[in-house]
């Protein structure tokens, strides 16, 4: 065999003993829960998942947060946000720095064992310091129960959205999980992975037989997709947004919502495009009683600083994967949203 066995992981059954989220904190996140829940059911305020593309800093991604924390106190009656803190990156070749649980200091070789406790730790601290629990990226299935008593929200990628694993896992939480279209674009592909997520399974999940019992609160993502030649086709205009709609109609699928990405292909990474993408989707919101019921809200990249950085870059709060928002531009354009729910 071509493995080298470096070393065992700890169980998650080890990580919590060892890294327990304390009594207060599990409070403040079920109150999260519900709210975010009461916000993808509900019409009354929109959801903004919102952070950098990868948490490489503990202390810039909590610098980040506290800053988000304060903005929620100002546009609570309008919004939700929900930081993005993603401890796992695909790469679409393989190459490049896979996330925090890979590398739990990003100019040093890969640790997992150490990742697992960084992340754990990140999460907890952003948590205990601002009120706002997080979502991050299932890229891992078997990982999900490191941190599953601290995340309010899990995406599922566009590279995992076909997979059995991935779908079969998310009918097991109890949180909302964000599917995205296939970087192909294919629609369809996207809500049977929401209708296999809502439904019950059995399977074999970290060395046990399984069974669940379907998540509700599955849904829709649109990233935008990219065409055989490799152009950017975004997906967010108005009537990719009625048709996504119209699909949902179509089928017997729980508690529709969609969600916009206004990164990756829709913005066709330019990152400084984001606000007016997630405007043209606020003003489509505007014009359709239907949109208006179905669009959720937004996924953003946002971190301190401006754009993005090579992997050894040392600007605090840039980004070492897709450029991200810059925190001024950020802050505008959530209160931009807030005034326009």
């Amino acid at each position: 065999m071509a493995f080298t066995f470096i070393r065992p992981i700890p169980t998650p059954e080890e990580i919590l003993r060892a890294h327990p989220l304390p009594a207060p904190l599990a409070r403040r996140k079920a109150e999260r829960d519900r709210a975010i829940i009461a916000t993808l059911t509900g019409r009354r305020r929109l959801l903004v998942i919102i952070g950098p593309c990868s948490a490489h800093d503990e202390d810039a991604v909590l610098n980040y947060t506290e800053r988000l924390a304060r903005v929620q106190e100002e546009v609570a009656d309008r919004l939700v946000l929900v930081p993005r803190i993603y401890t796992n990156k695909p790469r679409t070749t393989g190459e490049g720095y896979k996330g925090m649980v890979h590398q739990p200091h990003h100019r040093r070789a890969p640790n997992m064992a150490e990742g697992i406790v960084a992340i754990r730790r990140l999460h907890i601290r952003a948590l205990q310091a601002t009120g706002l629990s997080a979502a991050d990226e299932m890229l891992y299935p078997g990982n999900y129960p490191y941190l599953a008593d601290l995340l309010s929200y899990v995406a599922i990628g566009a590279r995992s959205v076909e997979n059995q694993l991935h779908r079969m896992t998310v009918s097991g939480l109890d949180v909302p999980v964000g599917m995205k279209n296939p970087t192909s674009g294919d629609l369809s592909v996207m809500f049977n992975s929401v209708r296999a997520a809502q439904i019950p399974h059995t399977f074999i999940y970290n060395g046990w037989e399984v069974a669940t019992t379907g998540n509700p609160l599955a849904h829709v993502i649109l990233r935008g997709a990219v065409d055989r030649y490799g152009l950017n086709i975004p997906n967010y205009h108005y009537e990719d947004l009625i048709r996504t709609a119209e699909m949902y109609r179509e089928r017997p699928l729980r508690n529709p919502a969609i969600i916009v990405d206004t990164n990756h292909a829709n913005s066709g990474r330019q990152h400084r495009e984001q606000p007016r993408i997630a405007m043209e989707v606020m003003y489509s919101r505007r014009n359709s009683p239907l949109l208006a019921s179905m669009v959720k809200g937004f996924l953003v990249e946002s971190f301190l600083a401006d754009g993005c950085q090579s992997s050894g870059g040392r600007t605090y709060g840039k980004s070492i994967t897709d450029p991200c928002l810059g925190w001024p531009e950020t802050r505008k354009l959530l209160l931009k949203i807030a005034s326009l729910v």
